[in-house]
């Protein structure tokens, strides 16, 4: 991709900005009829001819004309037709000056409010497909606001930004934009979405009070009601007055400005539009009808409060303004009411940040597609398999641990009392039992647990040695490294995405794992040295004298497999008191563990430790897909 565009097509004025080449530090504001912000307004004229921008509004011969319809987008289907009129006046503009160039390898990268479900975006997106545009993303306006602020050289915010709970507040025309964002993510259900608060209700206001201070509001009221293109034109005068006002506050607030406006509709009509302290005061604090006769700033502080009330995790500790109406001091003081702790920075050229921001984005995508494909090539390598192959023995160490003392006492010592009562009638049947009790142990959820820590503790090292793969893919195209660290997100609550440690063992799987813990507990308890857990000093199962007795008459193999063999009388085995065979069992730990080891090495089936390092390696490799496909637009 060559070039990308990003499209703010705001409610009041619009902006377009463009990175055309790799090596470009900041995007170019485009100028769209000799304007770098420009009113986002269309008129056509009874010659058929198509107007946008301030032209559109001052037009004398306008047989149609619309300003501030993108407000309306959720709410009144016919707003799709202004804003698809606009949107081929802009198209038409960018051909006509060379800026954009039919067949070039290009994109568009356009702004809605962050509160626009999926199916209101693939709505807007349809438009400009509809009008051959170049492909059109739709992304979050206070979002690209942010990642304006991340690449700008201007203001040294990147670090905090990528680091810290940040709360984007973006105060359009029509609405304002909440967004919330930690590590650089937005976090999922923390984005407030849009409130109906913005400077176009400043503008009304504003006409409404000189309309109604006017000795000729009656025949103005009936003027508007029956010529949008008039009561249009009267907007964007005192959009322009009111912006006028609040550059330079301090000096107009008692001087005062205002300008008189000409209506020809059936006759002359004079309307003045007026600036000053208890204007601004009325604007920004008097009841407003639009607010159910609220004032703009309860509604505003009403919506920081309910934010902040919604917050489950940390508090922002910055809060970044963007926004036309940003540049309002009251705005920065009305947050540093709600959010006392947090630093507030506001944007110095807020008109363009989200255009700049949005070019930035498709700059910032193409590199994050890249940047999934180097994962993908990564995954279909062998490269993870040979790590987990590598270190598997590991893990069945781990394992051996954590399982031997829990497996010897839910399922090895219910096996034995069973036998001490008599349910089951020969040592030697202690085998079959065992293999039952021990998988049906190795099956619930209390074992699985029991794996969590040691699978955790072998992916440490795991993690690393694939740190040494994937942090250069994050290098490669600016991804913060994190993005592809299992071992960050093994530590860190915040990350919802880890390995299901309880099933990293597919205990189906375990045939020779299972078939090796019952062989060494087999014979260790019921063979080798000879019944080790029952024959154990006075009060064993036969005592002194009569053991004497048997190992002198048929020798000391033979007795032992009489024994396996005999079905003891049930209160000759009730002489074993429970609690010395769990001490003897408890005895016998080391030595089961020891074996355990041992016949791992020995033992263990190839084709099913494969089969487990293929299924390892491959939940580690969902895991890192699933890791580079949140990376949508990252913020640095």
């Amino acid at each position: 991709m060559d070039k990308f565009y990003g499209f703010d097509l705001g409610d009041a004025e619009s902006a377009i900005a463009l990175l055309d080449s790799p090596d470009a530090k900041e995007p170019r504001i485009l100028p769209v009829r000799d304007a770098k912000s420009f009113i986002t307004a269309y008129a056509k004229t009874a010659g058929g001819a198509l107007l946008i921008g301030e032209e559109a509004c001052l037009a004398p011969d306008a047989s149609e004309r619309a300003l501030r319809f993108k407000s309306r987008f959720l709410t009144d289907r016919a707003s799709a037709k202004d804003i698809k009129s606009f949107a081929a006046g802009v198209l038409g503009e960018l051909l006509t000056g060379g800026d954009l160039i039919k067949g070039e390898d290009s994109c568009f990268y356009i702004g809605c409010p962050a509160g626009w479900d999926a199916a209101a975006r693939e709505r807007y997106r349809a438009i400009f497909e509809d009008l051959n545009y170049p492909p059109a993303r739709i992304i979050s306006e206070s979002r690209a606001a942010l990642v304006a602020a991340c690449q700008s050289r201007h203001l040294e915010v990147g670090y905090d930004i990528l680091s810290r709970p940040v709360l984007v507040v973006d105060i359009g025309s029509s609405t304002t934009d909440f967004a919330y964002i930690r590590g650089g993510r937005e976090v999922e259900l923390k984005t407030a979405g849009e409130v109906a608060l913005g400077g176009g209700l400043m503008d009304e206001m504003l006409l409404d009070l000189a309309v109604e201070a006017s000795p000729h509001r009656k025949e103005i009221r009936t003027v508007f009601e029956a010529s949008t293109p008039w009561r249009s034109y009267a907007e964007f005068a005192a959009r322009r007055l009111k912006e006028k006002y609040f550059a330079d506050e301090e000096y107009w607030s008692e001087a005062g400005c205002e300008n008189t406006l000409q209506l020809f509709y059936e006759k002359p009509l004079d309307l003045t539009l007026r600036m000053d302290k208890k204007t601004a005061d009325q604007i920004l604090n008097g009841k407003c009808k639009p607010l159910g006769g609220r004032s703009f700033k309860a509604v505003f502080t009403e919506s920081l409060r309910e934010l902040r009330g919604r917050l489950s995790g940390e508090l922002p500790e910055l809060l970044f303004l963007t926004g036309g109406v940003s540049r309002l001091p009251a705005v920065t003081e009305w947050c540093r009411e709600v959010f006392p702790e947090a630093v507030i920075i506001r944007e110095r050229s807020p008109e363009f940040s989200v255009a700049r921001g949005l070019s930035f984005c498709g700059r910032i995508d193409a590199d994050v597609r890249a940047f999934r494909r180097e994962v993908r090539e990564l995954i279909d390598s062998t490269a993870v398999e040979k790590i987990v192959s590598e270190t598997i023995d590991d893990l069945y160490m781990r394992a051996v641990d954590s399982l031997t003392g829990p497996i010897l006492e839910h399922a090895v010592l219910p096996v034995i009392y069973r036998w001490r009562d008599g349910e089951i009638r020969r040592l030697s049947d202690i085998d079959a039992e065992l293999e039952t009790a021990i998988t049906a142990y190795l099956h619930t959820d209390e074992a699985k647990k029991l794996l969590v820590k040691p699978v955790a503790a072998w992916l440490k090292p795991v993690s690393y040695a694939l740190e040494d793969l994937t942090v250069p893919i994050c290098t490669r195209h600016k991804v913060p490294y994190r993005a592809l660290s299992l071992s960050s997100y093994l530590s860190l609550s915040e990350i919802d995405i880890r390995l299901d440690t309880k099933n990293v063992f597919a205990v189906d799987e375990m045939t020779f794992l299972i078939d090796t813990i019952i062989s060494v507990i087999v014979g260790l308890l019921c063979g080798g040295s000879g019944v080790a857990l029952v024959s154990s000093g006075p009060t064993g199962i036969i005592a002194g004298a009569v053991v004497t007795l048997l190992v002198l008459l048929l020798g000391k193999k033979p007795m032992q497999e009489m024994l396996l063999r005999a079905d003891i009388p049930v209160p000759m085995r009730k002489l074993i008191p429970k609690k010395r065979l769990a001490e003897r069992l408890a005895d016998l730990t080391d030595d089961i563990r020891n074996s355990f080891y041992t016949s791992l090495e020995k033992e263990k089936n190839e084709e099913i430790s494969s089969r487990m390092v293929r299924e390892i390696s491959e939940q580690i490799e969902t895991c890192l897909m699933r890791m580079a496909e949140i990376v949508e637009v990252p913020l640095g």
